[in-house]
């Protein structure tokens, strides 16, 4: 069952056909979630940093490129969405779509800039871009610096859907996951995604082959951060606020241990490393500052015995016993 393994093995129509079978249970599980008593919030939450997951792993785990600055799309797209929806009065609808071309826009000039450098320089380059992003929203007037956007109107979705009530709220959040986990799903297993994978194992290969993988690269640092913004747009509408927060490195390495956690290079680990992160600041918030050692603890502990990820080490334990 390659859907719970790492992207090494062949793509089989029974691979495929396994991974359409865990997704439709996923997607049922999340769709129960209102009538179970689960707080709707936290879950919300949770989808929102799963896609942001799912999108830094179609760049690491399929692309072999390392991003420290994931979060400037994240962020991005949160403050113009926002911008857009309390002062501009924008529809939600194009209050999305205006915030996730931001953050297209931002990948395709930050990509341009970092693509073209390898290894450590392309991650510091892209550390580096998002920290002069911070910067600048933290000085920028429309911004509000430290206080951020608050109070962000929630408004009625495509004129019918009312955003302020929870249950409609939640299904709206869970469709956009689930669409931009499907559209990930398709890169990752198209002609597109084979070829990522080859520049990810051997690049002078690729190169050899005649692929211009600049250019692919480029394409899958701008897919990714527009998914990541996508992510933040949606976010937006379920804290009702966008903040210094969702832009700071500290988001940035979350990310990352979200996506290491689960499983780097699975299509399920990001999703299950997101629920895993989000649960243990929802639900270990009483501990204040020593959260980020437990989650330091978890993450060292995840190295050391889960080199594979949580979805990573289930996924090589079923290939064993099958």
């Amino acid at each position: 069952m390659s859907a719970l393994t790492d992207d090494t093995l062949p793509v089989t129509p029974r691979a495929m056909r396994d991974e359409m079978i865990v997704f439709a249970v996923m997607a049922a599980l999340l769709a129960v979630v209102p009538f179970t008593g689960i707080y709707p919030f936290f879950v919300m939450q949770a989808l929102c940093f799963a896609l942001l997951a799912c999108a830094f792993n179609l760049l690491i785990g399929y692309g072999g490129l390392l991003s420290f600055g994931h979060a400037m799309f994240l962020g991005t797209a949160g403050y113009v969405s926002a911008h857009a929806l309390k002062v501009w009065g924008l529809p939600p609808e194009l209050g999305i779509v205006v915030g996730t071309a931001a953050a297209a826009l931002l990948g395709l000039v930050t990509g341009y800039i970092s693509i073209k450098r390898q290894g450590i320089y392309f991650s510091m380059i892209t550390l580096a871009l998002s920290q002069l992003l911070y910067f600048l929203y933290l000085q920028a007037p429309f911004t509000h610096g430290e206080d951020g956007i608050q109070g962000i109107p929630q408004g009625h979705l495509l004129g019918i859907f009312d955003l302020s009530k929870p249950i409609v709220l939640y299904y709206v959040v869970l469709v956009g996951f689930l669409a931009g986990f499907l559209l990930i799903y398709r890169t990752i297993n198209s002609p597109f995604g084979e070829v990522l994978k080859s520049i990810r194992e051997n690049e002078p290969r690729a190169i050899s082959l005649g692929y211009k993988t600049d250019q692919y690269k480029l394409l899958a640092f701008i897919l990714s951060g527009t998914l990541a913004g996508f992510a933040g747009s949606l976010k937006v509408f379920v804290a009702q606020n966008a903040s210094l927060t969702d832009v700071h490195w500290s988001m940035s390495g979350e990310i990352v241990l979200m996506t290491l956690v689960g499983g780097l290079g699975t299509i399920f680990g990001p999703v299950v490393g997101a629920f895993v992160i989000i649960a243990m600041q929802q639900y270990l918030a009483g501990f204040g500052q020593w959260v980020t050692v437990i989650q330091g603890v978890i993450f060292v502990s995840c190295v050391l015995l889960f080199r594979r990820g949580l979805v990573g080490e289930l996924a090589h334990l079923l290939r064993r016993s099958l």
